[in-house]
């Protein structure tokens, strides 16, 4: 029998997120949540994996899934092609919206906040700890661009292939890192009857220091 979409449902019951058990800032606890992630989700599932949501220059929203691949007081990181449609929507508008979901701990975090470029130095140093394979797509994949079929891609890569028989590859100037530099985390944890937890963690302009408040599920 063909399950109907409306009577599609699932009761959380797993934890609950209470504000005096949570610290006054935000970072300590998405540590906390991302390495109880990490020890708990199995594959498929990959616990860097989130939900990235750019706009246009339209105003015309985008998302796509991308990995995390690092974390610091500053920020929440990740690398992609500066002239993806991905990277224009950036330079356009350098503000970005990130979505972790761990199914297995019933748990969703949103981060909201302006995104800069990474140094350089960062990005080269990422990008000499990438597979050899992944290093020459960098060079080889105009992403976001039209491609006339498999075959043109795979071209691309045997031409990069060949390019860099005599020294292993740089990172290119036209792709690297990106950091996510947040003002606002909200943290919700699945409850009974719909009657989720949702913490909201943001920092008015200007400020260091984050109000930490619940919102209504």
């Amino acid at each position: 029998m063909k399950r109907s979409l409306a009577d599609m449902r699932r009761d959380y019951t797993r934890d609950g997120l209470i504000e005096a058990q949570a610290p006054n800032e935000p970072f300590s606890l998405f540590e906390q949540w991302f390495a109880e992630a990490m020890a708990t989700e199995q594959e498929p599932v990959e616990a860097n994996a989130m939900t990235f949501a750019t706009v246009d220059a339209l105003g015309r929203p985008h998302c796509r899934v991308l990995l995390l691949k690092a974390l610091d007081s500053r920020g929440f990181t990740f690398f992609s092609n500066y002239e993806s449609d991905k990277g224009q929507q950036l330079e356009h508008t350098p503000y970005a919206a990130m979505t972790f979901f761990w199914p297995t701990l019933e748990r969703q975090v949103r981060i909201e906040g302006r995104v800069e470029r990474v140094s350089p130095e960062d990005s080269e140093a990422y990008y000499q700890v990438r597979p050899l394979g992944s290093r020459l797509g960098a060079w080889a994949s105009p992403q976001s661009r039209v491609l006339r079929d498999r075959a043109e891609l795979e071209h691309l890569v045997l031409q990069t292939e060949q390019r860099f028989l005599a020294e292993p590859p740089h990172c290119p100037p036209h792709w690297g890192g990106y950091r996510l530099l947040p003002d606002r985390l909200e943290f919700w944890q699945g409850r009974s009857n719909r009657l989720h937890d949702r913490l909201n963690y943001r920092r008015p302009e200007g400020e260091t220091l984050w109000v930490r408040e619940r919102l209504a599920p």
